[in-house]
């Protein structure tokens, strides 16, 4: 079974920061109540990113380069982490969050 989640619609229209110092929307807060569950169960999980503000890089890299320092592999995570976008170069610039997870450049 696949788990969905609308960043606009269930998490925030306004997603920023990278810690939760930061605020209630931040990286962290997204990574926490949905990557990190749907990964530990193996699920795969679309993550429909359309329909926000707009997408800050501390808030990106947190959420899903911070999987990777988490713990998971990054296999696991291009595996069971579906990227929806209306723009392409946003999943791009995840993927890449996601492959330098454990030596962030921002």
């Amino acid at each position: 079974m696949t788990e969905r989640v609308n960043v606009a619609k269930e998490f925030s229209r306004y997603p920023a920061g990278r810690y939760f110092a930061d605020g209630d929307f931040t990286g962290q807060a997204f990574r926490t109540k949905f990557l990190v569950p749907a990964l530990k169960r193996k699920q795969q999980i679309v993550v429909e990113l359309d329909g926000v503000r707009g997408y800050g890089s501390s808030f990106l890299e947190e959420a899903f380069g911070g999987l990777v320092r988490d713990g998971f592999a990054v296999e696991l995570v291009k595996e069971l982490i579906k990227l929806q976008s209306a723009d392409p170069s946003l999943v791009e610039e995840i993927n890449e969050y996601i492959d330098e997870g454990l030596n962030p450049q921002d």
